[in-house]
């Protein structure tokens, strides 16, 4: 599963460089070079251009707020609430719109540059690295979320929510995920899904429930048929090129255009916030509950981090963590600065192979790989943010549709990009496909610039101690491939 260098992209191919060899990339991963160098100066015109984004979004969320509780001592009409929401509407339209592309190009692009017979042991252990950890942070995503309930407050009712009348078995659930998987049509997989439970609302409860479709995207059955193109094109070779060329080409469109979109957020955050403020029947409360996710989620990123990494690194490699730690510091800063993955990745390839001296062959490809398939953070936050709307709406998940909901975010979060903010079009993926109310997502983005920023992190250090993982267990198998290419064994 190692990537063939005439297959990547050019980004990845950017990317992948020496930092020294590439002054651009130089210049954009310098992040904690640069404020070292204004020690003595602080520029502020630096600084506020390399945290615009970071200021107008916080600025926003005070605006928004403000604004909202200002306009809650009009007893604004429904029609004049829908007019103050109308900006923030076209920003939740503007995502959803770019859901479909974004997750498609990204997960067809990443699996057909990987080759996987030229490294297939380290390859299948680098899988599994990264299917075990996501499988834990959603585990400890749910785990948290069902346990501290950050949206179910003791002054609201726990009543379940009106107009169920049969509640959704495991065994439904599973067989959907199934049908979905394999959609008839892949068209109609774009705008329609698979539901039983859905079928089961229009027909009495008497009759023998039968599967039917609803409106919203199928996700699963997208992700499940660009993994297995991207596998096909990736054993092609030289005749499936200029497929991939032209794939690759329209993955960094549609993550430029992403980029675009999200500068329009602040401005759709001030009427989303506002609107949700005005419709509140208890700020308090709300307040209260947003404050209990945001300590859920930043609590399961602590736990996966802090805990859980360190735990399989030292089982395996039997090695002090904390050296590894020291070593990513500068990578793990400079994640938390951009909020991008994939801006880090030439300050995590020079933290590897200089501070750590880890193997090139490792590095070279398992960064770029995790960089743009492996999400952590990600999935973690979607797990919990998605169980945090249905608990603020009273909908109670059994444990079939907890299962059901984590097999959705471990493949959603395998097609999030690593750029910043690109969580919420990832988020509105898993709402949509689990039936809760996308509009709530303006929950959400009141804290989501603190929270994104987190997450980055903690995608960064997953990928890096996976790369001490992967190393230790194929030592052997990278000798034999190259003795003269590998590194001096790692000094954490």
């Amino acid at each position: 599963m190692l990537p063939n260098s005439e297959n990547m992209s050019e980004v990845e191919l950017v990317e992948v460089a020496q930092p020294e060899d590439n002054e651009k990339n130089e210049r954009c991963s310098q992040t904690l070079d640069e404020v070292g160098s204004t020690r003595n100066g602080f520029n502020i015109g630096i600084f506020l251009k390399r945290n615009a984004f970071v200021i107008l979004t916080m600025a926003a969320v005070a605006f928004g707020i403000g604004l909202g509780f200002a306009l809650r001592h009009i007893n604004m009409s429904e029609r004049e609430i829908t007019y103050l929401t109308f900006p923030g509407d076209l920003l939740l339209r503007m995502l959803q719109m770019m859901v479909l592309p974004l997750v498609v190009l990204t997960l067809i692009a990443g699996m057909s540059n990987v080759d996987r017979k030229a490294f297939g042991k380290v390859g299948l252990r680098t899988f599994i690295y990264y299917l075990v950890t996501t499988v834990t942070a959603v585990f400890t995503g749910i785990s948290l979320a069902v346990l501290i309930k950050p949206g179910k407050s003791s002054r609201r009712a726990s009543a379940p929510s009106a107009g169920r009348k049969e509640p959704l078995q495991s065994v439904d659930a599973f067989l959907d995920l199934i049908r979905n998987m394999i959609p008839s049509n892949l068209v109609e997989a774009c705008f329609r899904k698979v539901s039983l439970q859905h079928t089961m609302f229009l027909l009495n409860t008497h009759c023998s429930p039968t599967a039917g479709t609803s409106d919203g995207i199928n996700v699963v059955g997208l992700l499940a048929f660009s993994v297995a193109f991207g596998l096909i094109l990736s054993s092609m070779g030289s005749e499936g090129k200029p497929l991939r060329d032209l794939i690759n080409c329209m993955n960094k469109a549609i993550m430029r255009l992403v980029s675009i979109a999200i500068w329009y957020s602040p401005v759709g955050i001030i009427f989303l916030l506002a609107g949700q403020v005005v419709k509140m029947t208890d700020a308090a409360e709300i307040g209260r509950d947003v404050g209990m996710y945001t300590l859920t989620v930043v609590t399961g990123l602590i736990i996966h981090g802090c805990v859980t990494l360190p735990l399989i690194y030292v089982i395996v490699t039997r090695k002090n963590p904390l050296r590894f730690y020291g070593g990513i510091l500068q990578a793990l800063s400079t994640a938390f600065g951009t909020s991008s993955s994939s801006a880090t990745l030439p300050v995590t390839l020079r933290c590897m192979e200089e501070n750590l001296k880890m193997d090139k062959q490792v590095t070279r490809f398992m960064l770029p790989v995790g960089a743009t398939m492996n999400m952590d953070g990600a999935a973690l936050y979607e797990a919990v943010a998605a169980l945090f709307i249905a608990q603020v709406n009273d909908m109670d998940f059994n444990v079939g549709q907890i299962i059901v909901l984590s097999l959705i975010v471990t493949a959603v979060s395998t097609g999030s990009a690593g750029i910043p903010q690109a969580g919420m079009v990832s988020m509105l993926i898993v709402l949509s496909s689990t039936g809760l109310p996308t509009e709530d997502v303006s929950l959400l983005l009141m804290v989501d610039w603190i929270v994104d920023r987190i997450r980055t992190a903690t995608n960064v250090l997953v990928d890096c101690i996976g790369v001490g993982v992967v190393q230790h267990l194929s030592r052997h198998e990278l000798q034999k491939s190259s003795p003269a290419a590998t590194n001096p064994s790692p000094r954490a």
